[in-house]
């Protein structure tokens, strides 16, 4: 890497960060290097290759800018979770965003019931440090999102998985379902927004015909409190709810 390369990339993951909205201390958790090492990579110091993935990863981008030939993509288009479902329902970009977003969420999960486990029984994830998945989920149960919640979100995931795998239609059942196959999307978005390949006008409305709605957003992210016996509430979140004849 020359210098005049090392300081455009260190202009590019500063920018990133900052449009991600995360701290110097959150994206070099997310990376797995110090703090000082992600402060000295903003200022244009050389980058060893070992630790391309993580900082691609923290930055949600598939390969470093200028760099395609010594990176690897997140996610190749064989990727194990690719749904022929959802790419003949709603194109190659729909399959390629949930395939990438499982992926992405795989590690956010792993990465906070790590986090979890070194703190007592009934910690959430409002009281770790640094938590990735703390942003993408609905702010009135925050105190609910404990080890054996996230354990359910990564079973329920791997389930959802199969399904993509097997070309089976991907129906979500539950609002955990929803959730996750939302969560995918979003995730995947900051990776397609910039992909030419796969980006043609990419957004995650794909999620809502696939559901036939927009509840989640309305119930879950509109600054609405739920009562214990909506269908929405949390308590409610693992039954199954929506398609059942199908």
């Amino acid at each position: 890497m020359t210098q005049q390369t090392a300081l455009t990339l260190a202009q590019q993951i500063r920018k990133r960060r900052i449009e991600l909205n995360l701290t110097v201390e959150e994206a070099a958790a997310a990376a797995g290097v110090g703090t000082k090492t992600w402060y000295r990579y903003e200022a244009g110091a050389s980058m060893r290759k070992d630790k391309y993935k993580g900082v691609c990863k923290a930055l949600r981008w598939r390969s470093l800018p200028g760099l395609d030939e010594n990176t690897k993509p997140l996610c190749q288009r064989k990727n194990q979770y690719w749904s022929t479902f959802l790419e003949k329902e709603f194109g190659k970009t729909a399959a390629y965003s949930f395939a990438i977003g499982c992926e992405i969420l795989e590690d956010e999960l792993r990465e906070d019931m790590n986090g979890l486990l070194a703190l007592p029984t009934g910690s959430h994830i409002g009281q770790l440090d640094i938590s990735m998945l703390s942003s993408l989920l609905p702010p009135q149960f925050q105190t609910n999102y404990d080890y054996s919640f996230l354990y359910r979100m990564k079973c329920t995931l791997k389930h959802l998985q199969e399904i993509a795998k097997s070309g089976l239609p991907l129906i979500a059942h539950s609002v955990l379902e929803e959730l996750i196959i939302y969560f995918c999307a979003e995730e995947a978005e900051s990776l397609l927004e910039n992909d030419s390949k796969h980006n043609d006008g990419y957004s995650v409305d794909w999620v809502f015909d696939l559901f036939d709605d927009m509840d989640i957003i309305t119930f879950l992210y509109s600054d609405m409190y739920l009562e214990p016996n909506d269908s929405f509430h949390f308590q409610h979140w693992a039954d199954r709810q929506f398609y059942i004849d199908a």
